[in-house]
């Protein structure tokens, strides 16, 4: 074997095919993995913009095997290492060709033929020759569909999911680097992506190669790389040093935030670009020039050894000594996640020696923390913010304070610091309940009712509250009753609770959540009345609950947060700049899978805003990538749908027709493939709330009893709403339950009780389960999780979901549209009652899936 370090462009021009050969997996790639690569890419862009020369960075490998020379002197190679980056890769220059295409910059038809011919395709070559990567069976409908640029590109599967990932990105970063921003990513694609091309010998076992590099063992982290370079270094010095610095510092963190120190050491000096895999190669440039002083070697780790003492401050709050920094640090802990980690330390450093006091660097924690707040009360995207506060402690300026030159910073181009007009719109009109992480969501409601400075406040460490809807998400008709008072002309009772459920105003928190329910407003306020938290008994004083009161509640919470969380003083929105919210409009357009459509007011719910203004900007907006797929409430095209250019062929129909989404001969689109707002949040990867089944809980007494009463409470609902088919759906739970070791029930914590059909694995330690249906009672649906399925082998294959779905799709009364592979479809309750024979059977083949990818103990012990 050979290997050679190259670009992607010296690695796929030529006359040649990569074929991914039929024993590999299909492509499995999801947005965790596409986020880091695009992270990377962005480094690298902005060095390139700015002017500058940045390094190449490394990709990994891809091993190849040559293959039989095709008709026309093509040389087809084997994949046998690296498929999932190659692939990647194709269809990164695919979503960037057709971002090109779809602008209106000069020359753009050219630019986009000339990547499509350079990178994608054998330009004289047909059928499956054409293409340049071939990947393995199941997944080359859709890629070829990408490459082509079909009506069917960007389907649900993870190959449609990756080209739409990147049209979303490239979009997003158009917007806010301009004109000269493609050109700078084909550059980075194509010329500073390193890769080692590994070729084997023609007659090598491909598969014994392939085997071999996939079944390595576990490597060392970065810091036992860093530990023995170190001690290398000191054959002198070494025992004194590793027993009375580095052994004390490594027991007090771990070995996870020993190598979270190490890199944060890089990145306070000035490094803000290492990556966490880079930090040992980093780590030894710096002190390679140490080599042979000993002394110096020892202050080196002398000065990491202090810094993981103000780490611990961060990670633990409550060893920070000064009040108010302590207060500032206990905040940003509890507001979770490791952003705001390089500033802290940058900080704590400067007070700790004494070039700062405290109380300064506890105004600058503020600051981070109403930043970062702001924005999530805003729905502004969390894009690029991991790498703007790792720039921050070496591009602040240094001779101001501490607090002045973090909000100065915080307040340049581009950062984004949400404006006191902007927050409380914000909480007025955006789905509070899909911003941010639940940990953040209840932290803003947790402050918020701090705030009212109770006598007797509630102890949140010790009470079990949960975010609560005062408006139930799934109202009975009294609530729609209410809000029919409110509604404007044209909007219908459902319209306007789709704007408000999610909202700010709307939301709360409380113990009492399944007591809560989906109760008439008047129950609600008993409940709410008995509370210890203030701001439930404001809302239980109040006479009504409906639009008017929720807006009300919601300007009263601005007033709060505002003067909680500071913003930039005096700074106004210039009234040239877009509402942020049109960004998010054509996120969620670019988003969707071919075959889907959604309705005006999905759309206005997902963004804060109404149908109408919705309505709007699609008709005057020219460019916007998928605006035929916006349709009425009804399924149709609206009257008043007009082209702003005649950049697109055909009507509307014909377009989602050739898409794949299905019409009645009236020309209604079908609902299967309607995305509801919560679909669309879903596809912009938002954490929209999973309903909670029991699990998790380590009191297995109480769990049980709790399951119990759950247990109950869903058969209660399920024969009070379901009274015809209840005892037949309840049959077929119970032939679940002995179809095979490991099935059993479990119920959900929501207001309306679910029930999970439950598959627990064996070979998982933690009893980690996966479950293919969850049942709502009172909704009389079947939801078929294959959101969830995504994370859960063997389903994570997105190839054996499709078959799931087809297994599903014949059997009469289900219909599931294949462009929803990646959200929560779902079919009617009664279909469990009228077909279960048919269901228990396709339940049979989803546990005979996941049993056949259960390792054998053998594997299990060998494993570990």
């Amino acid at each position: 074997m050979r290997a050679q370090e190259i670009t992607f462009l010296k690695l796929v021009q030529g006359e040649k095919q990569f074929q991914v050969p039929l024993y590999q997996r299909t492509y499995s790639w999801t947005r965790k993995q596409l986020e880091r690569l695009w992270d990377d890419l962005i480094d690298l862009t902005e060095q390139q913009l700015e002017g500058g020369s940045p390094a190449s960075h490394f990709l990994g490998s891809v091993v190849l095997a040559p293959g039989q020379l095709q008709a026309g002197g093509v040389q087809r190679w084997l994949v046998v290492d690296g498929q999932q980056r190659l692939t990647t890769l194709m269809l990164a220059f695919a979503a960037l060709r057709d971002h090109i295409r779809d602008s209106a910059a000069e020359g753009s038809v050219r630019i986009a033929d000339r990547i499509h011919r350079q990178y994608l395709v054998n330009e004289f070559l047909e059928g499956d020759e054409h293409f340049r990567l071939l990947p393995t069976q199941a997944d080359r409908a859709s890629f070829g569909a990408c490459i082509s640029n079909s009506p069917r590109s960007g389907g649900a599967d993870n190959i449609g999911a990756s080209y739409r990932f990147f049209r979303g990105v490239l979009a997003s970063g158009q917007d806010q680097y301009g004109e000269e921003w493609t050109a700078s990513v084909e550059v980075v694609l194509r010329d500073l992506l390193s890769i080692v091309e590994i070729t084997a010998e023609r007659g090598d076992n491909v598969y014994r190669i392939f085997e071999s590099i996939n079944n390595t063992g576990v490597g060392l982290s970065q810091s036992d790389l860093l530990r023995n370079y170190v001690f290398m270094l000191l054959p002198g010095r070494g025992e004194r040093v590793y027993a009375q610095l580095w052994l004390p510092m490594q027991q007090q963190l771990g070995p996870k935030n020993l190598e979270l120190l190490v890199w944060l050491d890089l990145v306070v000096r000035g490094e803000s670009k290492t990556k966490q895999t880079d930090i040992y190669r980093v780590q030894q440039q710096r002190l390679e020039p140490l080599a042979g002083n000993e002394e110096a070697l020892e202050k080196e780790v002398g000065e990491l050894a202090r810094r993981a003492e103000l780490l611990r401050r961060i990670l633990d709050p409550g060893l920070e000594p000064h009040d108010e920094l302590r207060r500032a640090l206990r905040h940003l802990a509890d507001w979770g996640g490791r952003i705001h980690y390089p500033i802290a330390l940058h900080l704590l450093d400067l007070v700790d020696s004494g070039r700062a006091e405290a109380g300064e660097a506890a105004e600058a924690l503020s600051y981070v923390e109403g930043f970062l707040v702001r924005r999530m009360l805003c729905q502004a995207s969390t894009q690029s913010l991991n790498r703007l506060f790792m720039s921050m402690p070496g591009d602040m300026e240094s001779d101001r304070s501490p607090a002045e030159a973090v909000q100065r910073y915080l307040l340049g181009r581009r950062r984004g610091w949400p404006t006191d007009a902007e927050v409380a719109e914000g909480i007025r009109s955006k789905p509070f309940y899909w911003n941010g992480q639940a940990q953040q969501r209840a932290y803003v409601l947790r402050r918020l009712e701090e705030s009212y400075g109770s006598m007797e406040p509630v102890d949140f460490d010790k009470a079990r509250l949960t975010v609560e809807h005062v408006l139930p998400q799934r109202p009975a008709q009294a609530w729609l009753d209410i809000l029919a008072e409110d509604a404007d002309d044209g909007q219908t009772p459902q319209d306007l609770h789709d704007l408000l459920v999610h909202t700010l105003g709307n939301l709360t928190l409380s113990a009492e959540n399944s007591k809560l329910s989906n109760h008439p407003f008047e129950r609600k306020q008993q409940i709410l009345e008995a509370s210890s938290l203030r701001m439930n008994q404001e809302i239980a004083a109040t006479r009504r609950w409906g639009r008017k009161e929720i807006l009300k509640r919601a300007g009263n919470l601005a007033a709060r947060a505002i003067s909680l969380w500071p913003g930039p003083q005096g700074e106004q929105r210039v009234d040239s700049e877009e509402w942020s919210g049109w960004a998010d409009l054509r996120a969620a357009l670019i988003a969707m899978p071919a075959g889907t459509w959604t309705t005006y007011g999905d759309i206005a719910e997902l963004i804060g805003s109404h149908p109408v203004p919705v309505g709007n900007f699609l008709a005057t907006k020219s460019g916007v990538h998928g605006a035929y797929r916006v349709l009425t409430a009804a399924g149709r095209v609206s009257g008043s749908f007009r082209w702003s250019k005649d950049e697109h062929g055909g009507s509307p129909l014909s377009l989602l027709h050739a898409e794949g989404v299905p019409f009645d001969a009236s020309g209604k689109a079908r609902s299967s493939h309607r995305l509801t707002a919560e679909d669309l949040a879903s596809l912009l990867g938002k954490e929209v709330p999973e309903t909670e089944t029991s699990s998790d809980s380590s009191n297995a007494a109480a769990t049980n009893m709790t399951i119990d009463a759950r247990g109950t409470r869903f058969t209660e609902l399920l024969r009070a709403n379901r009274p015809d088919a209840a005892e037949a759906i309840l049959a077929f739970l119970r032939a679940w339950e002995g179809l095979a070791p490991g099935c059993h029930l479990d119920y959900g914590k929501a207001t309306e009780t679910s029930c999970f059909l439950m598959l627990r694995k064996k070979s998982s330690s933690r009893a980690a389960a996966i479950w293919p249906f969850t049942l709502y009672p009172v909704f009389g649906t079947v939801e078929v999780v294959f959101q969830y399925m995504r994370s859960r082998p063997p389903f994570d294959d997105s190839g054996l979901r499709q078959d799931f779905m087809s297994r599903l799709n014949a059997i009469p009364g289900i219909e599931l549209a294949e462009a929803k592979l990646e959200l929560r479809p779902s079919f009617p309750l009664e279909v469990l009652a009228n077909r279960p024979e048919e269901l228990l059977g396709v339940m049979s083949w989803f546990v005979q899936q996941v049993t056949a990818h259960e390792p054998s103990e053998e594997q299990e012990k060998f494993s570990l």
